[in-house]
């Protein structure tokens, strides 16, 4: 029925009403996801692409196996200006007046202006924006923004779940550090001066097992990383972490500094290997270098099937973050959908997300109440399977390799070349 004009549509409803059957016009309609995607601008846009990917993968795969509710879904993209308040609210204020039922979202760089045009409408609002202002947001008005859900948890986990990740690398035995110290060289925007403050206050709780040597600002964009690469070999920290998010500038850094590196420092990018660019674009020069994800996908048999059916479909590099959380995002909204028997009854959908258990591609989800955000592994629970694992990738022979935590590491950490 999908697929009919509308002529032959109303002959199709006035024939079942002859026959004595009802026929509701809602049930025929698709179920409608929005889906803001930066598709021009400086940042975000590979991202943006891979939540995309995913989204159209997960509703393929709904589609082939009979829809929702014998609906099938249909994803409503519009080309979203995050970096300013306006573009948010137009945004999200097109998908919701276009009759979305829900929106799925990568992340918004400035969260506030989306949630509070979603939060009026009560639509479900799915999104992997890694940020403490949606927290800080939720926990101030629980009712407002009760079906606004973070799927993984806020960026300041980053630092501390950095700092355990060079305790434990030291603790098992596959790292001798040469010092206890730890350069941070940090951007500007709230999110990376967040991980920093986070990574400084998790090395101060170490006792001195491990200390913050130095802290190098920088602004995007980094015309030059020399001067950077400088104050790295004065400090001769153990841990360097690159506290920057765009994969084609940390691609610029692994260029530059793989001609003069500092030896026997581990290299650890924040976040931004994970977008398909930065092997593009650093052509071998990230080989070794160490990068980490609070939400990423897994390396085990379902990621690895997901992998496999991703790049078939997406020939290229691909990014591995996003594209299993857009997908994931799908399928738990088509769980609730079912389970509510509808997709307009907002609150009763939000209410199943929000007690909903789900083992996806990038993790387990289940939402804290408080924050109603993720749980990550093993920094909030100890348990593997009840978080998304906080994971640390590698760059072996250009592909990413996780390394660490033990229960998900397809490959152990190898001495990088400029050891």
């Amino acid at each position: 029925m999908f697929n009919l004009t509308k002529r032959a549509f109303f002959v199709a409803i006035a024939g079942a009403v002859l026959a004595g059957t009802t026929v509701s016009i809602a049930a025929a309609q698709n179920i409608v996801i929005g889906v803001p995607a930066a598709q021009s601008g400086p940042v975000g846009v590979a991202d943006h692409q891979d939540w995309t990917n995913g989204v159209l993968m997960a509703i393929e795969d709904v589609n082939a196996g009979g829809g929702v509710l014998g609906r099938q879904l249909e994803a409503k993209i519009i080309d979203l200006d995050m970096l300013s308040p306006e573009g948010n609210v137009a945004g999200f204020q097109a998908l919701i007046e276009g009759g979305s039922h829900a929106i799925a979202s990568a992340f918004t760089i400035i969260p506030q202006p989306a949630m509070d045009t979603a939060a009026p409408s009560g639509i479900p609002y799915l999104h992997g924006n890694t940020s403490s202002v949606n927290v800080d947001l939720y926990k101030g008005d629980k009712q407002k923004y009760r079906n606004v859900f973070q799927l993984d948890v806020p960026e300041v986990w980053y630092g501390s779940g950095f700092v355990k990740f060079l305790q434990d690398m030291v603790a098992s035995g596959k790292w001798e550090p040469k010092n206890n110290k730890i350069h941070i060289v940090q951007g500007q925007i709230s999110y990376t001066q967040l991980i920093s403050q986070a990574t400084q206050a998790s090395a101060a709780a170490t006792d001195g097992e491990w200390e913050i040597a130095a802290v190098t600002d920088i602004q995007f964009p980094v015309q030059d990383w020399a001067p950077v690469i400088r104050a790295l070999q004065d400090t001769d920290a153990a841990a360097i972490m690159i506290d920057h998010w765009v994969a084609a500038e940390l691609a610029a850094f692994a260029q530059q500094y793989a001609f003069d590196p500092v030896p026997g420092s581990l290299v650890y990018l924040q976040y931004g290997p994970s977008q398909p660019e930065f092997l593009d674009l650093s052509q071998g020069a990230g080989e070794g270098m160490v990068w980490g994800t609070v939400y990423g996908v897994y390396a085990d048999e379902k990621g690895a099937a997901f992998r496999e059916k991703y790049r078939a479909k997406y020939p290229g590099t691909m990014g591995m973050v996003y594209t299993g959380g857009g997908y994931d995002a799908v399928m738990m909204l088509a769980k609730a959908w079912e389970e509510v028997g509808s997709p307009d009854d907002f609150d009763a959908v939000g209410e199943v997300i929000r007690n909903m258990e789900y083992r996806g591609i990038n993790g387990f989800y289940r939402f804290d109440p408080e924050t109603n955000s993720g749980i990550s592994y093993p920094n909030m629970t100890d348990d593997p399977e009840a978080g998304q694992a906080h994971l640390f990738f590698q760059v072996q022979d250009n592909e990413h390799r996780i390394i660490a935590p033990e229960p998900f590491a397809e490959v152990p950490f190898m001495a990088p070349p400029w050891w």
